[in-house]
């Protein structure tokens, strides 16, 4: 009998949506929690076992099940737990994957299961308030030392800004939410709980490097409404005094960075949807700087997946509204080209008012004559692997 039931469970384990790890999408996973009714990989299982008033896990090979807890996974299933618990996630809340740290896993593991917070949105941290400050340790540029410093994200201003003493009237950097993205890298900040902000300045890209100490979540910042977001992501009021054990300072700093992004992203481009793709064309986010045309698969990714240099036309760029007659695959109409002295790039648009303000952005930069500098910034593109 226990070889049927484990048999039993290995092929609930074929059912569409079981394959892959409930939590982070890791194929082929090999536990599952018998009170949630989900299958699950190791790197979860360890966090599900650490929540065990909500979760029990047990290996789907190794352990013996008995017939209640077979029944119950069948009857459940991970597509059946997601519909439940991830109804409300908010557009901005990050979902970890196989690759991310276990911080995040962690985080997003609570929130689902043991805050529901995805069920009760009143359940939510208020990650997407408008307004946050707080102390996080940031390392300075020159020693590598972490030093505490007062943080403060406004939408209000469209900025992250740090300050060098609490005391201090003006921030010693300000970083708009426009340019900026953040990723954990605690491999490289040397820190679990190290996080990278990138942002632009003076046409560079910047990066600092943060990190929480407090397992806990700090109670001394304020959160306030300054803009008019949709009510299913409104929060307002102060932090409620209880606070479920191992929620994570450094992830609501996370969350609230692409909170504001994404709210930022809703009121500067209201037309803006999901990346779909179509035949030949792939749809993507793009940020012009000056010269430098990037494009993200997703508008709150930390790196772009690619960059494109438009340099003057006396060195041989020109920008042309259409495609090429040859061109296929495209699903709209509004076609942009971009020739380089080395190659052509396609672009299509959804509208004529894209395409319009697009082919100006792009003619300016063509039509203006480039400084000394930007000819050994365009040998750099070239040289690019």
């Amino acid at each position: 009998m226990a070889k049927e039931r484990r048999r039993a469970v290995l092929e609930l384990l074929q059912r569409p949506g079981n394959a892959r790890c409930a939590d982070c999408g890791a194929p082929d996973p090999d536990w599952a929690s018998y009170t949630l009714g989900v299958f699950i990989c190791l790197s979860c299982s360890g966090i599900h076992r650490n929540i065990p008033q909500v979760s029990k896990v047990k290996s789907v090979r190794l352990d013996a099940w008995d017939e209640a807890q077979v029944e119950f996974l069948a009857s459940h299933g991970n597509d059946a737990a997601r519909a439940r618990f991830e109804s409300k996630v908010p557009s901005f809340y990050y979902r970890p994957t196989p690759s991310d740290c276990q911080l995040l896993r962690e985080q997003w593991i609570r929130a689902k299961y043991e805050r529901q917070e995805f069920i009760y949105p009143e359940k939510q941290e208020p990650y997407s308030a408008g307004y946050r400050e707080g102390f996080l340790w940031k390392r300075g540029r020159d020693n590598g030392q972490f030093l505490s410093r007062k943080f403060v994200l406004t939408e209000r201003e469209g900025a992250l800004k740090y300050f060098n003493r609490n005391d201090a009237k003006e921030p010693k950097a300000v970083m708009k939410i426009e340019h900026l993205n953040a990723t954990f890298q605690p491999a490289k900040i040397g820190h679990p709980h190290g996080l990278q902000v990138t942002y632009l300045k003076d046409n560079s890209t910047r990066n600092i490097f943060i990190y929480h100490e407090d397992g806990k979540t700090s109670m001394s910042y304020k959160i306030r409404i300054f803009i008019k977001i949709a009510p299913s992501e409104r929060k307002a009021g102060w932090p409620r005094p209880q606070q479920c054990q191992g929620h994570r300072e450094i992830v609501d700093w996370f969350n609230a960075l692409r909170a504001a992004r994404f709210h930022y992203l809703q009121v500067a481009f209201p037309g803006a949807s999901d990346a779909d793709q179509t035949e030949g064309f792939r749809k993507r986010w793009f940020t012009m700087d000056d010269r430098r045309l990037m494009y993200f698969k997703d508008p709150l990714d930390a790196f772009a997946r690619g960059e494109v240099f438009i340099g003057s036309k006396e060195s041989g760029y020109t920008v042309l509204h259409g495609f090429p007659p040859s061109t296929q695959g495209h699903h709209w109409p509004h076609g942009i080209t971009i020739v380089t002295p080395d190659r052509k790039f396609l672009f299509a648009c959804e509208t004529e008012s894209d395409q319009r303000e697009w082919v100006a952005a792009f003619q300016k930069a063509v039509d203006r004559p480039m400084l000394p500098q930007e000819y050994a910034v365009e040998a750099h593109f070239k040289h690019k692997p």
